[in-house]
């Protein structure tokens, strides 16, 4: 099971995940069954990654086209532009006339979105079987052909900074946005995927089309497709559509990690009568080897209500309303985070019992027991998560955009293999009591 996966619904949707998108967390990583025959992947010639896999137990498809693309990759001038450029995609194409999502999927009983995060951008769609052909020429279309509007793309204006609005009122998502800005301070991770209201406001057509020609090439395209399908019709289909867009050979640079953290606290005044904390590190990137035991760690700190923090904070001392604890890696680095809600009296204690758990979980480390329920808590995750095509499907296209499928499908395993000393030494390794970011929002004096 991906670490992303479990923790996606707080960290993804709500801070990188554009607002237009409806999707849930990233499943986790699933082993194929004696049902569903492992995925294929075919790389065409001109570099687009196709992966298909033929599962019958489903009676519609799922389509998805992942872009690595996103907040990362762009200028200090650009900031919102991957975003932004998600949401016009669905505006026309030269081929397709303002209102296909109307006509074409949501006409025939299908549902598509999309979402925007730091390290990528992905448009996904539902359909029955049947239309599988056309949702394929449907998402090609829009990868390459989209009109940006002039007229549609100040319309959108409005729906952007309404989305910035909404953040802003919601403490929730803007703690874990501000959480970033603390931890990557002058790295392209600490900057909004969302973008400014100045740059939005002053957003042209020719800037987001620029940006929109540099990105969406072949060689940044993932499609995969996963439902009652036969692979080589896919593959027809995929490289008469994708497969004749020229090789554009633009390389997206490696993102540096970030330098070195300077511990940072910061108190900002909001409106209520609740305060909100949020305490965060630096973590390992995805594919880092320790991974596997940081995600057992953050699940046993906080992801349930037998977590350690739940139970001494919330049941025992009933010092915090709600507490959670979450482990997000991106490509290039990770961020732990424990967030509480409580009342403002509470803040010092709360941080205190906090770090004196993380100490406690450093100098003896976990139980067996806790091990085992973690462990099964994934497992469980994992079941849950691979019923349906769609949660295949996004899997296995994010694996292959910002991970390896390979890497993803053996990560259950990689949890089950993990030891109490390996989580122990992972706290030890990053979760200082004397070095991390902290954030409080509280109320008006």
């Amino acid at each position: 099971m991906s670490p992303l996966a479990r923790h996606a619904p707080t960290l993804l949707v709500l801070l990188l995940a554009s607002a237009c998108s409806i999707a849930g967390g990233l499943t986790p990583g699933v082993a194929p069954s004696a049902e569903s025959p492992s995925p294929s992947l075919k790389v065409l010639s001109n570099g687009v990654r196709v992966l298909v896999q033929e599962f019958e137990a489903s009676e519609v498809v799922a389509i998805q086209l992942w872009v690595r693309t996103g907040g990362r990759d762009e200028a200090s001038s650009e900031l919102g532009l991957a975003h932004y450029l998600e949401h016009m995609l669905f505006k026309g194409t030269a081929l397709r006339a303002p209102g296909f999502v109307e006509r074409e999927v949501e006409g025939v009983g299908g549902g598509i979105n999309a979402g925007t995060s730091l390290d990528y951008t992905y448009y996904h769609t539902v359909l029955p079987a049947r239309r599988a052909v056309a949702g394929i020429e449907m998402l090609a279309d829009i990868s390459v052909n989209s009109t940006l509007d002039p007229t549609a793309l100040d319309l959108e204006k409005r729906v952007v900074l309404e989305e910035m609005r909404l953040t802003e009122d919601n403490p929730r998502r803007l703690m874990f946005r501000q959480i970033y800005e603390v931890l990557f301070a002058g790295h392209p991770y600490g900057r909004p995927v969302i973008g400014t209201p100045e740059l939005v406001r002053g957003l042209t057509r020719d800037t987001l089309m620029a940006f929109y020609r540099r990105h969406y090439v072949p060689d940044a395209f993932v499609l995969v497709v996963v439902g009652p399908v036969k692979t080589a019709d896919v593959l027809t289909v995929a490289e008469r559509t994708l497969g004749r867009l020229p090789r554009s050979g633009f390389q997206r640079l490696p993102l540096a990690p970030p330098g070195e953290f300077r511990p940072k606290r910061l108190d900002v005044e909001r409106p209520g009568t609740q305060a909100y904390l949020g305490l965060a590190w630096l973590g390992p990137k995805l594919d880092h080897a320790d991974t596997p035991a940081v995600d057992l760690l953050v699940s046993i700190l906080g992801q349930s209500r037998t977590s350690r923090l739940t139970q001494s904070l919330r049941e025992r001392l009933a010092l915090v309303s709600s507490i959670e604890t979450d482990y997000t890696p991106l490509e290039a680095a990770g961020v732990v985070s424990v967030v509480a809600q409580l009342t403002p009296a509470n803040l010092p204690r709360v941080e205190a019992e906090v770090l004196e758990e993380i100490r406690r979980l450093r100098e003896r480390g976990v139980s067996p027991a806790e091990l085992r329920r973690a462990v099964t808590a994934a497992e469980a995750g994992n079941a849950f998560s691979v019923e349906t095509a769609e949660g295949r499907a996004r899997t296995y296209g994010r694996a292959e955009t910002v991970w390896r499928l390979p890497e993803e499908l053996a990560y259950v395993d990689r949890l089950r293999s993990v030891t109490p000393e390996q989580i122990r030494a992972a706290a030890r390794r990053y979760l200082d009591p004397e070095r991390y970011g902290r954030l409080a929002f509280v109320p008006p004096a």
